[in-house]
């Protein structure tokens, strides 16, 4: 909800004879420049939504996120077992594996067996990370199964990058030139934009909204200067630093910049901000969000005990589902995959809906009664 909308619905709900101001709870926060209202979101009236997509894209990375992380080694036969799981619950696309030096990440070691084996669904989009050239030519040898499309990847943060690829940012912006005229010379579009450490870093700490803008700049001249064109740019909250008023200023600082520009976010859990930053996200109209099953995951490279993964993936078609914004998944049938994901690991996994059950479920047992 934008600042104006806010102010307006203030303004409408506490003039005049029938104020409704008993009915309603409003706080006004100065914060610099900001204005941020905050109202009972039970009594808010409908019009003040209307920034609220009518329906999300979830792309899943349960797969990958957990798989990489995870520690001790996991049976190729039951990460095929996962996939194959997700793949029957209206998700769109999942993502299954990275293409990367298995003794950087060893849980990676036999991305080739995985793709060789899971069972593809045809409305389903399976899709792989790699880093580096060698990566995408292993990705390119499973192009019959994996769906590729190329993608500009930078980091707001140069010690994070140089600890994750081993490369300074202005390494990085030669190997993102150089991985595009591969990409063109094997067809493959150019879609995204990937912005790592969006919302802060544990080695470089605070980013600036307008640091991330003008990077996302340079994804959009780089892709320019090869004659591509972003389909959208990706923000991950890479460390988990966001909160939901960062993610606030952040899409806000972007979308100040380039206002047409479709975005999506990459949420992380660990401080237990994953759904309350996707909530945010929603609430600025962002519809496009990477998420994973049973909250599966971390980054091996956030030198973070406490690392954990994407926000939930069940957790976020559960909120939406409430909010009454679509997102084309069997909620009952992504349960399912999510118990697959915590019996496949062999320890309890993070997700909160797979454990507290869900209010269809409780309201059609109230009724039998």
């Amino acid at each position: 909800m934008s600042p104006l909308c806010a102010l307006e619905s203030c303004a409408l709900f506490l003039d005049g004879p029938d104020s409704l101001v008993h009915n309603m709870s409003a706080q006004i926060v100065y914060d610099e420049l900001e204005i941020l209202i905050f109202f009972n979101i039970a009594e808010q009236p409908e019009t003040c939504m209307s920034d609220l997509p009518k329906s999300i894209r979830i792309n899943e990375e349960g797969p990958r996120e957990g798989f990489q992380f995870e520690k001790g080694p996991i049976p190729t036969a039951r990460k095929v077992d996962l996939i194959n799981a997700l793949s029957n619950t209206g998700l769109k696309q999942i993502q299954i594996v990275s293409f990367v030096p298995p003794q950087n990440v060893p849980g990676m070691a036999d991305a080739d067996e995985v793709v060789h084996n899971f069972t593809p669904n045809p409305n389903v989009a399976y899709t792989a990370l790699w880093l580096n050239e060698r990566g995408l030519q292993r990705a390119l040898g499973h192009d019959e199964k994996l769906h590729l499309f190329g993608s500009i990847g930078l980091t707001c943060s140069a010690p994070f990058l140089l600890r994750n690829q081993k490369r300074t940012m202005e390494e990085n912006l030669e190997t993102q030139r150089s991985m595009i005229k591969m990409y063109q010379s094997h067809g493959i579009a150019v879609r995204r934009g990937s912005l790592m450490a969006a919302f802060g870093c544990n080695f470089a700490g605070d980013i600036a909204p307008s640091l991330v803008a003008d990077m996302v700049g340079q994804q959009l001249d780089i892709a320019a200067e090869a004659g591509e064109v972003l389909e959208y740019v990706s923000l991950a909250d890479t460390m988990a630093w966001a909160t939901p008023l960062s993610i606030q200023r952040v899409v806000g600082a972007v979308r100040s910049k380039y206002p047409d520009l479709k975005l999506s976010l990459h949420l992380h859990d660990t401080r237990g901000m994953g759904i309350a930053n996707a909530y945010a996200g929603l609430t600025m109209g962002v519809d496009t969000y990477d998420a994973a099953v049973a909250g599966l995951g971390g980054c091996p490279f956030a030198a973070h005990k406490g690392a954990a993964g994407n926000v939930c993936t069940e957790d976020l078609v559960f909120m939406c589902d409430e909010m009454g914004i679509e997102t084309g998944i069997d909620l009952d049938a992504l349960l399912a995959a999510a118990c697959v994901a915590e019996d496949v690991v062999g320890h309890p996994l993070p997700g909160s809906v797979k454990s507290g059950g869900t209010l269809k479920a409780m309201r059609e047992k109230l009724r039998a009664h």
